[in-house]
């Protein structure tokens, strides 16, 4: 009985050496370093603010660019991603949440909300986001962001306006932040083109109808 209960401990203490040895060739989990989008806060415009309500939603996106990873085209049409780096948040949602920071630095529309609240407004702006990742042209990386925004009007669903916009943004180095740095610029000079044509395209649209 004795050497049957010790040959039993002997396995035991074996199988359990198995499994020590098991979990020291696992990969250790990725604990990736988290990147906020940089963002520059701008002087409010001191224009008289528009009687208007507009509501911002989150841009659609292919699979790859929905995600918190940042992309990057290493060559050619090959996508990949930065390894051991992520966005907050998808980058869909971090291109939205900058546009309402624009339109809030602004000022001009007061009333403002995202598609997150659902809230009615006079005024949408939506869009399709084409482009969001680091791009390595003559072997060094560019940021390039493509957005094709659509204003609608909310009563009746109609598109008021629309246009493509495509931002590129050099960056110094190879280094990630120095990468998410250029992410930051490349937005904030998006961000306020498209305050500006926003803007633009309701007044304009406004003028034709009173004439």
């Amino acid at each position: 009985m004795k050497f049957v209960i010790c040959a039993l401990s002997r396995m035991a203490a074996i199988a359990a050496v198995a499994a020590l040895a098991a979990c020291s060739v696992l990969p250790k989990a990725e604990s990736p370093d988290i990147y906020r989008l940089p963002v520059t806060h701008l002087s409010p415009n001191p224009a008289k603010p528009l009687p208007w309500s507009l509501r911002i939603d989150t841009p659609q996106a292919e699979h790859m660019l929905d995600s918190p990873r940042i992309a990057v085209l290493p060559q050619g049409d090959v996508i990949s991603v930065y390894q051991g780096a992520r966005w907050s948040d998808r980058a869909p949602t971090l291109l939205r949440n900058r546009l309402l920071d624009a339109f809030h630095d602004d000022g001009r529309i007061a009333a403002l909300s995202s598609d997150d609240a659902n809230l009615q407004a006079d005024y949408t702006l939506t869009g399709d986001l084409r482009a969001f990742q680091s791009e390595y042209r003559d072997g060094q990386p560019v940021i390039v962001i493509r957005y094709d925004a659509r204003l609608v009007r909310t009563n009746g669903m109609r598109i008021l306006a629309a246009r493509s916009f495509e931002i590129s943004e050099p960056v110094g180095n190879r280094a990630v932040p120095q990468v998410v740095s250029a992410f930051g610029k490349a937005c904030d000079t998006l961000t306020a083109q498209i305050v500006q044509w926003t803007i633009q395209q309701r007044e304009t649209a406004t003028a034709e109808v009173r004439r």
